[in-house]
């Protein structure tokens, strides 16, 4: 028996002694500027929620630094069918907590920098433009607001797909007939899902979503439908697309999601917003305004 163990011991020996340390240089790839700056709009509320928060990329297992800009800012025209501009606005953001990357609306300008939500509630054409300057950069990014269709109900269903820790959530809203919709839902727990009207246009539509995650009884969940625009759609569809592929933290992204916001440093006519002859020059992120209603839902 003694000598059995001394023969365990010198081969744990051996093995602990055959480890080395493997330092792994890790690709570094060009910096970039990353933009969010989806605004959620509740049109109950007299103001839209302005907030774009910026960062940039960074190396493997580090976290995104923020970073500041040089100046910032929305502007807004309301224009007819014939094209004639009937009005424009301009909302200056800033920093508020210098160093946290997140700008909103000027509350110390010589007047209102916040926009009011009945600027979307007309029938002529609201164009948005973003406008950025970044470390001697300027980007640009435009859209257009993106209305919704309301939650009719959000209940807690007790079927699972695959295993006995989901928790089946069952999502009921009615869509509306009138124009093509799309939607993404966000079901909390950077959780999303997109669909688009194209089987149930006008009707009630009913589904189920099944969270992998174990859930706790008495926990909140909000799920939120958000309104979009094909563009949107198309964007968000590739990011969930992308975060489910079992990628490891030294795989490449079979693509870079590109956002609605481009470098235009150099030009200087507005309606070029786009990239189209520097490929290789953009930030990432992405510049939307859309409606939102959200529910809650207490897990039993």
């Amino acid at each position: 028996m003694r000598l059995l163990y001394f023969i365990l011991l010198g081969f744990i020996i051996l093995v602990t002694s055959c480890q080395d340390v493997i330092e792994v240089e890790v690709p570094t790839g060009e910096t970039r500027l990353i933009i969010d700056a989806l605004m959620r709009v509740d049109i109950t509320q007299e103001f839209i929620g302005v907030k774009v928060k910026v960062t940039e990329t960074n190396n493997f297992f580090e976290e995104l630094p923020v970073t500041s800009l040089e100046n910032i800012t929305i502007i807004y025209s309301t224009t007819r069918d014939d094209g004639l501009v009937l009005s424009t606005g301009t909302s200056s953001l800033i920093d508020l907590d210098e160093g946290s990357g997140v700008y909103v609306p000027n509350p110390n300008f010589s007047t209102e920098q916040r926009i009011r939500t009945g600027v979307l509630l007309q029938e002529e054409d609201v164009l948005f433009t973003l406008i950025i300057e970044h470390k001697g950069r300027k980007y640009a990014g435009q859209t257009r607001y993106a209305p919704s269709s309301p939650i009719i109900s959000l209940a807690q269903g007790d079927k699972t797909l695959f295993s006995e820790d989901e928790t089946e959530v069952i999502v009921a809203f009615e869509d509306d007939p009138d124009i093509d919709n799309f939607y993404v839902f966000d079901f909390d727990f950077d959780q999303f899902l997109v669909t688009e009207d194209t089987f149930y246009n006008g009707q009630e539509f009913e589904f189920s979503y099944f969270y992998d995650k174990n859930i706790d009884a008495g926990q909140e969940i909000t799920v939120s439908i958000l309104g979009a625009d094909r563009t949107f759609y198309n964007y968000m569809d590739e990011l969930i697309t992308q975060s489910e592929e079992p990628q490891g933290p030294f795989q490449t992204p079979v693509t870079t999601v590109r956002g609605n916001v481009f470098d235009i440093t150099g030009l200087d006519n507005i309606d070029i917003v786009d990239n189209a002859e520097r490929p290789n020059d953009f930030p990432l992120g992405y510049f939307a305004i859309v409606q939102e209603f959200k529910r809650t839902l207490t897990i039993e």
